[in-house]
C-alpha cells in the first residue's frame, strides 16, 4: 500500500483509487516505449539522456515529437494525491550537448580519420571502436519543451467522487533537480490519448468529435516511426462562436482543410437521435471552388463527387435542399442557383440599394460623389406633409437616376409627378429669358405630365440642374420668393435633392452607379440578404459564389450580408433570446477582411471578430499571410491551422501566438500539402497534423 493513503481513506477505497489510477495512467505510460531519463529540468524545459539502442527500438525521436516523463510505476500501488504521481508532457526541440561532448567529438573525429576514403567501412565498426567506448558514445542529449502536466483528480459523477479523471495543466507546478524521471515516447494508444485529450470540465457530456487527420511530426514521415495511424479528433463546437484561422501558401491544403471543417459541422445533423444539431454555415467563395464543381474535386471514375456542394451526400439521410448556392450570375452547371439580386426601385429596398451603391463609391474621391453618398432614404413621418413631399421628390429623382444608370425599372413602379413640382417654378422655367429657354420649357412640360417616362424624367432633372445654376439667376429669384412666402422658411430644394441632381450634371455620375447594375433585378421584391439569413437560421450551408462580378461589388455585398447576420443575431441577444449559431467562412480573406494596418474598429469583420462570440457568430478565415489580417482579429482567434509559410516575416508574426514559436523552422521548411500545425480551443497545445483529404462519404 502506498504511503499516505491509509489514514485518509479506507484501505478498500485506497485500493480502488489505486486501481483506477493505474487504468488511467496505463493509457499514457507504455513501458516498452522507454527511451531514457531526464537529467536536468526547469519550469520551461528538460534535458533527456537517450541511448541509440532505445532510440532505434521506438522508431526514432523526430524533431517536435511528443515525449512523456514520469516517476509513476504501474507495478506499484499509486496514491493519486502524491506530488510525484503525474506525467510531464514534453516536446522535442533539438539536440543538447552532454558534459563529455567535446571528448566524444574528438574520439569520433579521430576514428573517422582512420577510415577516411574507405567507402566500405564506417568509423563505428566494432574493429575500430571498442564496445565500451561505442556504448558510452551512443548516449545523446535531447532538449525538450515542457508543455504541461497530466495528473489525476477526483471526479464528481452524480454526487459521487469515487472516480478519478485525467486532468491537464499547462505548466509545471514544481520540480526537484535531484529526482530522476523516466522518459517514454508515446505511441498509438498513448499518443492518441494525449493529442485528443479534452478537459472534462469544459463539457457536460462526452463531446462529439470528428477526425481531421493523423499525427505527423515531420516532412520525413516514415511508417516505422509508428505514428502515422494516430487520428487527431477535433470538437466541432470549438468553432462555434469562435474565430478560426487557416494560413498557408497557395496549394498547401487550405481549401481542403476548410472543406473538412465545413463537413464536420454539416454532419452534426446526422448524429444520434436527440444529439443532432443543424448549424447554419455561409461560405464567401472568391474563386468559385466551393459553389462549382471543378477538376480539383475529381476522384476516380465519378465526375466531381467531392465538391463541397455535394456534402449533403455524406449520409443516406442527407437532403440536397440543405445546401444552397448564390451568385451574381447564373452558372450552366448549377440550375438551382439563386441570383444575388435586389430590386433597387421598391420602397422597402430603396435604402438597402442606396447602401450598396454607397459602398461601391467609397473609394471615389470626387466631391459630388461623396456628397451623393450622404443621401439616405429613411421615410419621414407620414403626417408631415411637407417632409413627405420632399421625400417623394428625392425618390422620384433617385429612381430616374437609376434608370439613367441602366437599372431596368419594374413595370409596377411608374413615375408620379403630381404635387411634387411648384407651379411658380415651372412658370419660371417656361418664361426664362435664357438662351436655354427651349430646354427649360421642355423640362417643365415633362414635370407637368402625370405619367412621363423614366427616361423623360432623367432628361428633365438634368435640365433642372442646369436651370438652378443658370447665370441668369432666375431660379434664385424663384427661391427667394418661395422662402419669403413659406411659413417654415425652408427652401424648395433641400440639400439631398440638390446632391441627387448634381449626379445628372456629371456624365460619370450615372456611370459610377451603373457599376452595381448587375446586382439589380426588376423581377423580385425580396432582399437576398434576408433570404440568406433565413437559410442560415434553418441550419443550411450557403455558398456565395464571388468568382464573377466586380471586386468592389463583391466586397460591398459580402459586408451587407455580414451586417444582416451580425445585427439580427445582436438583436436576439438584446431581446434576451439565444442567437442562432452561424459559422462564416472567408476564403482569400485578404480580399474582404481589413488589412493588418487598418485600425477601423467599426468594420463589420472586426466587430464580428471582437463581439461575435456573444452573438454565436463564428468566423473561419483563410489566406496566405498572417500579416495581411488586422491584428484585432488575430488577437481574438482561438483556433489555428497553419501550413507552409516561406518567410521569416510571416513566421515571426505567427510566433506571437500560443506555442507556434516551437514550429517556426518547420513551418518554413516543410512544404508538404496538408501538413498543418493545429491549435484549437479544446487542444491545450499545438499538434502537427496531416489533414485528411476531403471526401463526400467520409466523416459521418
Amino acid at each position: 500500500m502506498a504511503p499516505g493513503i491509509l489514514g485518509t481513506v479506507s484501505s478498500a477505497k485506497a485500493e480502488e483509487f489505486s486501481t483506477n489510477a493505474k487504468q488511467i495512467f496505463s493509457t499514457i505510460i507504455q513501458p516498452d516505449q522507454y527511451i531514457g531519463d531526464v537529467y536536468s529540468i526547469s519550469y520551461e524545459s528538460a534535458l533527456v539522456l537517450i541511448h541509440d539502442f532505445y532510440r532505434k527500438k521506438v522508431g526514432g525521436i523526430p524533431s517536435l515529437s511528443f515525449l512523456i516523463a514520469t516517476r509513476v510505476n504501474l507495478d506499484e500501488a499509486i496514491n493519486f494525491k502524491e506530488e510525484d504521481v503525474s506525467v510531464i508532457l514534453l516536446r522535442v526541440m533539438d539536440a543538447a550537448n552532454l558534459p563529455n561532448a567535446s571528448e566524444a567529438e574528438r574520439v569520433r573525429v579521430e576514428t573517422a580519420q582512420r577510415v577516411s576514403g574507405e567507402t566500405q567501412r564506417y568509423w563505428d565498426a566494432a574493429e575500430l571502436m571498442d564496445a565500451a567506448t561505442h556504448h558510452l558514445l551512443s548516449f545523446a542529449g535531447v532538449k525538450c519543451r515542457v508543455l504541461g502536466t497530466f495528473f489525476l483528480d477526483q471526479q464528481d459523477v452524480n454526487g459521487s467522487t469515487s472516480n478519478l479523471a485525467l486532468k491537464f495543466g499547462d505548466d509545471l507546478s514544481n520540480y526537484y533537480p535531484n529526482k530522476g524521471l523516466k522518459v517514454y515516447k508515446p505511441n498509438s494508444q498513448a499518443l492518441s490519448r494525449i493529442v485528443n485529450y479534452k478537459d472534462p470540465s469544459r463539457f457536460d457530456a462526452l463531446p462529439r468529435t470528428f477526425t481531421v487527420g493523423e499525427v505527423r511530426y515531420a516532412s520525413t514521415n516514415r511508417d516505422f516511426q509508428g505514428i502515422s495511424n494516430v487520428s487527431v479528433e477535433l470538437v466541432p463546437e470549438d468553432l462555434l462562436g469562435q474565430k478560426t484561422a487557416i494560413f498557408g501558401m497557395t496549394r498547401t491544403g487550405k481549401s481542403n482543410t476548410t472543406k473538412v471543417i465545413i463537413q464536420s459541422i454539416f454532419n452534426l445533423r446526422f448524429q444520434r437521435e436527440g444529439d443532432s444539431r443543424r448549424i447554419g454555415q455561409i461560405v464567401f467563395d472568391p474563386n468559385g471552388e466551393y459553389a462549382n464543381e471543378n477538376i480539383q474535386d475529381e476522384s476516380g471514375e465519378d465526375k466531381n463527387p467531392n465538391a463541397i456542394k455535394n456534402v449533403w451526400q455524406s449520409s443516406n439521410s442527407g437532403e440536397k435542399v440543405d445546401v444552397v448556392t448564390y451568385g451574381i450570375l447564373s452558372h450552366p452547371n448549377d440550375p438551382d442557383r439563386r441570383l444575388m439580386l435586389l430590386n433597387f426601385y421598391t420602397d422597402d429596398n430603396l435604402q438597402i440599394g442606396k447602401e450598396i451603391i454607397d459602398a461601391s463609391l467609397a473609394s471615389n474621391s470626387s466631391q459630388y460623389i461623396q456628397n451623393f453618398r450622404q443621401v439616405s432614404f429613411e421615410p419621414p413621418d407620414p403626417s408631415d406633409r411637407s417632409a413627405m413631399t420632399r421625400y417623394q421628390r428625392r425618390v422620384l429623382a433617385y429612381r430616374a437616376l437609376l434608370n439613367k444608370a441602366g437599372f431596368r425599372p419594374p413595370s409596377n413602379i411608374r413615375p408620379n409627378t403630381q404635387r411634387l413640382f411648384n407651379s411658380d417654378l415651372l412658370n419660371s422655367m417656361e418664361q426664362s429669358v435664357s438662351s436655354e429657354q427651349a430646354r427649360y420649357m421642355s423640362a417643365a412640360r415633362t414635370f407637368r405630365q402625370s405619367n412621363p417616362t423614366w427616361s423623360q424624367l432623367g432628361i428633365a432633372f438634368e435640365i433642372l440642374q442646369d436651370f438652378m445654376s443658370d447665370k441668369e439667376k432666375e431660379y434664385q429669384q424663384f427661391e427667394t420668393e418661395y422662402v419669403r412666402a413659406s411659413s417654415t422658411g425652408d427652401t424648395w430644394a433641400d440639400d439631398d435633392f440638390k446632391k441627387i441632381l448634381t449626379m445628372f450634371k456629371h456624365p460619370n455620375g450615372s456611370r459610377q452607379i451603373g457599376k452595381v447594375g448587375n446586382q439589380h433585378t426588376a423581377d423580385t421584391t425580396t432582399d437576398f440578404a434576408d433570404d440568406i439569413y433565413q437559410e442560415l437560421i434553418a441550419g443550411k450551408l450557403v455558398i456565395i459564389d464571388q468568382a464573377s462580378g466586380d471586386p468592389d461589388v463583391n466586397q460591398s455585398s459580402a459586408e451587407r450580408i455580414m451586417w444582416k447576420i451580425f445585427e439580427n443575431n445582436q438583436q436576439l441577444f438584446r431581446d434576451g433570446k439565444r442567437p442562432h449559431d452561424i459559422l462564416v467562412y472567408v476564403e482569400e480573406a485578404h480580399n474582404l477582411l481589413p488589412a493588418g494596418s487598418d485600425l477601423d474598429l467599426q468594420n463589420v469583420w472586426v466587430r464580428t471578430a471582437k463581439e461575435g462570440a456573444k452573438y454565436n457568430i463564428g468566423l473561419v478565415y483563410a489566406t496566405q499571410e498572417v500579416s495581411s489580417i488586422q491584428r484585432n482579429i488575430l488577437k481574438n482567434t482561438a483556433n489555428w491551422f497553419i501550413g507552409h509559410l516561406n518567410n521569416t516575416d510571416e513566421t515571426k508574426e505567427l510566433c506571437k501566438y500560443y506555442d507556434f514559436a516551437d514550429f517556426e523552422a518547420s513551418i518554413r521548411r516543410a512544404q508538404d500539402k496538408g501538413f498543418l500545425r493545429v491549435k484549437t480551443l479544446s487542444n491545450r497545445f499545438v499538434i502537427p497534423v496531416q489533414i485528411r483529404r476531403f471526401d463526400v462519404k467520409s466523416g459521418v
